[in-house]
């Protein structure tokens, strides 16, 4: 019986943690067709009705405008099936979905020691690095519909043997914050999908879909399709099953901040004044040193900045194929803003494979305060008071 569930208020969320399915082998994606028992998560109901039932239970409490029917709580399918009508997509979505729950569970298991190896960007490879790059690969090829995959670890086009008419071409950071796994901090995986085969000529708002991989207490699944509002939280359930726990569709204002490289402080005055801004006006510090789980809590918070600007002696290091423009598609549809410091990360050409750039995200007028104080002026804003640091 198809399910759904009856949740509380708009944008309510199932509980947030549960642990993920510890298995080690690709499976089928018709394994997650089974339907979800109603279960007690962390004490509270999970109630699983039919949809038929839901519709009447609605009705019944039409009265109350505490009870909604929403979509939170479809499976990965049933969610990709009504996001998107194109069957070449969400084939290749759900096997990337695959990947990305064996990589949680080799995160958890595989060794953190080095593997004597460079990728030609000159960055020492760990091993649980390399395995989550062979299995993003080997999805992408499975699905039948990648042309062209390219990783940060394997930055050359690899042709996947799709078609270039319908199909698709994905760059990937396989795991993000390789070097804090051994700490057992949160990482992650990040990937953007392009139309056809280019990787290079093309803009981050030129992708069909970009996600993030989530390894943490929970395991979670973030993604966006271009042809619907809001960036969306799938759980990893016990079961192997995708669920859709959270939508988010505005980033507004809010005293957090993950500052990067703040080495680039020492010769870059105005980044200086812009981290004393968040210190003075008590911003809370939220900083892991990944980008994946800093970026990621912007959008589930719903609030805060993300920074990371260069300086003279400290070049910028964040990839704008492989990092930044996917992760600026995920927060620009959550309702967010994307800068370099001049324009949305999103208009970018990549030229190359390797391109590199500075980068914000956060809310409007958190992006409006960063370019205004680095560079005198956002085109977010047309006049006004400047909203930035103090010269």
């Amino acid at each position: 019986m198809e399910a759904t569930v009856t949740c509380y208020s708009r944008g309510a969320f199932l509980p947030a943690s549960v642990s993920s399915m510890h298995s080690t082998s690709m499976v089928s994606p018709s394994f997650t067709s089974r339907c979800l028992k109603s279960s007690s998560l962390f004490g509270e109901s999970l109630r699983l009705v039919s949809k038929s039932s839901s519709v009447k239970a609605s009705r019944a409490n039409n009265s109350s405008s505490s009870v909604t029917k929403c979509e939170i709580g479809d499976s990965l399918e049933e969610f990709l099936s009504k996001a998107t009508p194109d069957k070449g997509l969400i084939r290749l979505l759900i096997c990337m979905g695959e990947a990305l729950r064996t990589i949680s569970f080799k995160v958890r298991t595989a060794s953190c020691g080095g593997t004597a190896c460079v990728n030609s960007f000159g960055d020492e490879q760990l091993a649980v690095d390399v395995l989550a790059d062979k299995l993003l690969f080997e999805a992408l090829q499975y699905s039948h519909f990648c042309k062209y995959a390219c990783s940060e670890e394997v930055p050359e086009l690899q042709d996947m043997g799709g078609p270039v008419e319908g199909g698709f071409s994905v760059a990937f950071d396989p795991l993000d914050g390789s070097s804090i796994v051994d700490t057992n901090f949160t990482v992650g995986t990040i990937f953007g999908v392009w139309p056809g085969d280019k990787l290079t000529g093309v803009t981050g708002r030129d992708q069909v879909a970009a996600a993030m991989g989530i390894y943490g207490p929970r395991t979670t699944y973030v993604l966006a399709l271009k042809d619907i509002p809001g960036t969306h939280e799938f759980l990893l359930l016990d079961e192997g099953k995708w669920l859709h726990v959270k939508d988010t569709t505005l980033i507004g204002e809010g005293k957090m901040f993950s500052p990067g490289n703040l080495r680039a402080t020492f010769d870059n005055t105005d980044y200086g004044k812009l981290i004393e801004y968040y210190v003075k006006e008590k911003y809370t510090l939220r900083y892991t040193g990944g980008m994946v789980p800093d970026v990621n809590q912007i959008i589930v918070k719903e609030k805060g900045v993300f920074t990371n600007v260069a300086s003279p002696s400290a070049k910028a290091k964040l990839r704008l194929l492989f990092e930044v423009a996917p992760l600026g598609f995920l927060i620009e549809k959550a309702g967010g803003h994307s800068s370099d410091g001049y324009k949305s990360v999103l208009d970018k050409v990549i030229n190359n494979l390797d391109d590199r750039t500075q980068v914000a995200y956060g809310s409007k007028n958190e992006i409006i305060r960063f370019e205004e104080t680095l560079y005198g002026s956002s085109r977010l804003k047309a006049g006004g008071v400047p909203v930035g640091a103090a010269a």
